[in-house]
């Protein structure tokens, strides 16, 4: 008798977890992000046109954060720990749809589509996006463990000075860039630092990217909608 009411309760744990995973949306391991970290900013630069393609990007219907759960749980972490000198994090993007690479694929093969080029990637041709690795067939942040982030002021809510705008194509997006003032390399330091110490690795060419270390998915690119 015991034995069937354990296998009942099971049954409904199991039911239960399928039930909220399907209300969710989202695949096993991920997160809305909000549910793990609530005050955290999110900026999803793709589900808006401020960004090098100048439009919404295929994929994003929504500004709502998703993130593998060790993502979400280790990125509390480091929430926590700028909290303490009132800083905050800013997400500009996390998981991205395999659609979404598509999109900035059939936009860089397009030439004449250059209404952001100023502000994004002045110094370099568009027909060498691909060449100089600005533009891939697959992103990290497919798999679920990367994302694009900043520090912002607590009280403020602006942004620290980095040196660079985010997504910007060139060498001011470096993190080790030498022309940089004191402040904008503290800054930059601190991002590093903080991040590092929580088990995310960098990306040396921008200063904003990172993937946790030991990534649930590390070989798999998924292609759900953020929405």
């Amino acid at each position: 008798m015991k034995i069937h009411k354990i296998l009942i309760l099971l049954s409904v744990l199991v039911t239960f977890s399928f039930s909220k995973q399907e209300q969710n949306g989202l695949p096993e391991g991920f997160v809305y992000v909000k549910d793990v970290i609530p005050d955290i900013d999110v900026e999803l630069r793709y589900f808006s046109t401020n960004n090098f393609v100048g439009d919404t990007i295929t994929g994003y219907k929504a500004n709502r954060l998703i993130l593998t759960k060790q993502s979400a749980e280790a990125l509390k972490k480091v929430q926590d720990e700028l909290q303490e000198q009132n800083l905050c994090l800013r997400v500009y993007d996390g998981y991205r749809p395999q659609r979404a690479v598509n999109h900035f694929i059939r936009w860089a093969k397009d030439l004449n589509d250059t209404i952001n080029k100023q502000q994004f990637y002045p110094d370099v041709k568009k027909q060498h996006l691909f060449r100089e690795e600005y533009i891939a067939t697959r992103s990290g942040h497919s798999r679920g463990s990367t994302l694009d982030l900043t520090i912002i002021n607590g009280n403020t809510n602006e942004p620290l000075d980095m040196g660079s705008p985010y997504d910007f194509f060139g060498k001011a997006s470096w993190v080790e860039h030498p022309d940089l003032t004191k402040e904008q390399k503290a800054n930059r330091q601190l991002l590093q630092k903080v991040m590092l110490k929580h088990n995310f690795r960098n990306y040396s060419k921008e200063w904003w990217h990172f993937t946790l270390r030991w990534e649930p998915f590390p070989k798999t690119y998924f292609d759900f909608e953020v929405q």
